[in-house]
């Protein structure tokens, strides 16, 4: 006997039922003499099987398999045999894509199915940022190798061009952390230096240092990962704390760059960096020229030590503050007694020494942040 506060038994399952979407055909890539059905999350896709196995790709493989594994299985329902078609043969029995949008099955037929002129726009400021990326993507994916590398050229022109106010399509675009996975996964050089750029640019302002970190360190990137450290490091200890996206391994990193950076800015008032002497720089000339280069060095070092704007570990930016010294003084009309004339051959050396110093430090960032 039921009472009327109770569900029946099939509610559930009705409910259930209702909850599923029905998948419906997409409006542009549902092309009716197609002979393939495809479901992509819940967007149905009717294509020809021809197209999708263009270029060598993935497609290709699943279509060739052994006709036994698509052929008509039978499915048992109280003694009744219903017979149900290959997949991909009708909107019932779809070949179901996994892992896939439709945004970016949606762009792989784009590409697939569109006239020169409609792919030309790829290579124009007009280009879709975000249709390319997810063209990239499923390419790369199912090996579609040729559109994958078109795609690729496509979105590094891009992201190459001069900067200026972002346009809807590129604040639409996909974010700066999907672009340096893409274009690490995808090998892309130029891409991943145009990506590594505009974290610069956005660390350098002090914006998105922990993501930009947490990207490098994922990524293993190891000139942006340095970077980062070294951006982090100058925020200081209460911004770390502060801040929810820093482990505690990333925490002792920083202590640890802040400790090795210290002690690499005590070591350098007495390393002056080698230069080679100009061949006009002989003899006794070498060694008057090496022990006013050495002074000099110290007296811009210990200026770099009084410089209250600039931090213990900023070592970067105190031997930027002395390479600008050095060209201040070279670029004087009147002599400087006591620093340069004793080295009257060998200015520019030095400011090529200095700036040489500087690069190697900045590309070896990452090795001062080490574990403990």
């Amino acid at each position: 006997m039921s009472h009327s506060g109770e569900a029946s038994p099939s509610t559930p399952k009705l409910q259930l039922h209702l909850s599923i979407p029905i998948p419906s055909r997409d409006s542009t890539y549902y092309i009716a003499d197609g002979n393939t059905v495809l479901l992509v999350e819940n967007t149905l896709f009717k294509v020809h099987r021809s197209t999708l196995t263009k270029d060598a790709s993935t497609f290709d493989s699943m279509f060739s398999l052994d006709s036994d594994l698509r052929s008509s299985s039978h499915v048992s329902s109280n003694s009744a045999v219903t017979t149900v078609g290959p997949e991909g043969e009708n909107d019932d029995n779809p070949i179901r894509l996994q892992g896939d949008t439709a945004d970016q099955f949606r762009a792989l037929l784009w590409a697939l199915y569109s006239l020169p002129h409609e792919l030309s726009v790829a290579l124009t400021p007009e280009a879709n940022p975000l249709q390319l990326f997810n063209l990239a993507r499923i390419s790369h994916k199912y090996e579609f190798r040729s559109i994958e590398a078109w795609s690729l050229n496509a979105l590094t022109q891009v992201y190459t061009r001069p900067m200026h106010p972002l346009s809807n399509k590129e604040v639409d675009g996909p974010s700066l952390e999907q672009l340096t996975e893409l274009a690490s996964l995808c090998e892309q050089r130029d891409l991943l230096e145009a990506a590594t750029q505009r974290w610069r640019r956005r660390i350098a302002s002090g914006k998105d240092i922990s993501l930009a970190l947490n990207v490098a360190e994922r990524l293993n990137l190891r000139a942006l990962l340095g970077r980062a450290y070294y951006a982090m490091l100058l925020q200081g200890r209460e911004v770390w704390d502060a801040d929810g996206h820093l482990t505690r391994a990333q925490i002792i990193r920083l202590l640890s760059g802040h400790y090795a950076l210290g002690r690499l800015w005590e070591r350098l008032p007495n390393e002056p960096p080698p230069f080679i002497h100009s061949p006009r720089c002989m003899g006794a000339a070498v060694v008057r020229c090496n022990q006013t280069w050495a002074g000099l060095w110290k007296s811009m070092m210990d200026m770099g030590r009084q410089g209250v704007l600039l931090q213990y570990p900023d070592v970067e930016g105190k031997l930027m503050l002395a390479e600008s010294m050095l060209k201040t003084l070279m670029e004087r009309d009147m002599p400087t007694p006591g620093l340069l004339e004793a080295m009257p051959w060998c200015k520019e050396q030095t400011l090529a020494a200095t700036a040489g110093k500087i690069r190697d430090i900045q590309e070896s960032l990452v090795d001062y942040f080490v574990d403990v």
